[in-house]
């Protein structure tokens, strides 16, 4: 696996110092590209939820300068990049899959999958890294199942996603070279649902995308790329991250998850919302560009601009939520901004939840004195990459 630790001390996510959330402010992107920056959470489920703000127009004609190296999420034929009649007839056909009680369906198949990672992680010499036992094999192992993918080499999986979401860790030949490899084999994978359908994710995509005019080929297969990108990478780590804060500066709440699976849900949801998987170097947040002029935040944002909007800061909006670190017993006043909102809100929310709800839940219970063998000045950070979690976290029970 192509990561890297830097020697510099680098703070918990949790800690990591954020701009205050003010109105709308003119920056620049890494890459020089000019960007206006939105921060306050009004102001930035207002421009999610509307039209004069778009993805597709990146990608028209003058596209700026996004990122320094190629990327995933970066492809015209990508869900995330298409608008309109388009965007929503290709969602369809994954959103099915995708909905609170499809995902319930699932409930008992992901709480087996964490009770037998626990068990095997149990039978660990101690200390053992909670990262290569637990947070990490945990969503591959979910989505691969998800997918009709069990048979894949989960390092294969890994090599890919690593590439994909690339923030600088890898040179543009090694990402371009990955994700042809990536494209390959998704192609192929479809060819073979299509001849042979299964109970997978993947045969009921190929299935709904057949059956509905205007879904390509290439859009499918970007499509089952993002998947099993997605699927994993933001969910393991969101679930390094959170248990860096259970067992530091969280460490008061340890219990609480173990008191039931509604107590763990609402924890996950205050954690999603306080604890950044991204420390914004690669991009300062969620891109969009302004087709028209719009006010945003008292502010006119001129058509053309490209416009970056700070979820992170936005999550923690005194106007909006308590300061400070979160009270992981209360539910939340007002969703997060976590999974975006609007068109391009999260397909896999309710998935990414399930897991660290049952996650927390199970590994709290198993473990009532799950403790660290490592402190916030000795982890070593998974870098050069779209977002930052622990490499490896020693622990002790």
């Amino acid at each position: 696996m192509t990561s890297h630790s830097t020697s510099r001390p680098l703070v918990p996510m949790h800690r990591m110092p954020l701009p205050e959330a003010g109105p709308p402010r003119r920056s620049t992107l890494a890459t020089g590209t000019p960007v206006w920056l939105v921060s306050r959470h009004a102001d930035v489920r207002q421009v999610l939820m509307d039209p004069r703000f778009n993805r597709s127009s990146l990608y028209g004609d003058d596209p700026p300068r996004l990122l320094v190296v190629p990327n995933l999420l970066d492809s015209p034929n990508g869900l995330l990049n298409q608008d309109g009649p388009g965007h929503q007839r290709l969602r369809r056909t994954v959103q099915r899959a995708f909905t609170p009680r499809a995902i319930a369906r699932w409930r008992p198949w992901v709480a087996g999958t964490v009770t037998t990672l626990l068990d095997r992680f149990a039978e660990q010499p101690q200390p053992a890294d909670i990262v290569e036992g637990f947070t990490r094999p945990l969503p591959v192992s979910v989505i691969c199942r998800l997918m009709g993918l069990e048979h894949l080499d989960s390092e294969r999986i890994r090599h890919w996603a690593d590439h994909a979401l690339s923030g600088g860790a890898h040179t543009a030949e090694e990402v371009e070279r990955a994700l042809l490899e990536f494209g390959a084999f998704s192609a192929q994978l479809i060819a073979e649902r299509r001849a042979a359908p299964g109970e997978d994710l993947v045969s009921e995509l190929v299935a709904a995308g057949d059956a509905t005019p205007g879904v390509d080929d290439l859009q499918l297969t970007s499509l089952v790329c993002g998947l099993v990108v997605a699927g994993h990478e933001t969910t393991m780590t969101a679930l390094g991250n959170a248990v860096v804060y259970l067992l530091t500066d969280g460490r008061a709440d340890w219990l609480g998850l173990a008191k039931d699976e509604e107590a763990a849900a609402t924890a996950a949801e205050q954690l999603l919302r306080t604890v950044p998987l991204s420390e914004g170097r690669v991009l300062p947040g969620l891109i969009r560009r302004a087709v028209e002029d719009a006010e945003v935040g008292g502010v006119t944002i001129p058509a053309g601009s490209v416009v970056a909007l700070q979820t992170n800061v936005a999550n923690r909006d005194p106007q909006v939520y308590p300061p400070g670190m979160p009270d992981l017993s209360a539910p939340l006043p007002t969703p997060s901004v976590a999974f975006g909102a609007g068109p391009h809100h999260c397909l896999g929310a309710w998935l990414a939840r399930l897991e660290l709800e049952l996650a927390l839940h199970h590994l709290a219970a198993r473990f009532p004195r799950l403790t660290a063998a490592f402190t916030t000045e000795t982890i070593t950070w998974r870098e050069g990459q779209m977002t930052r979690s622990p490499l490896r976290l020693p622990v002790s029970w």
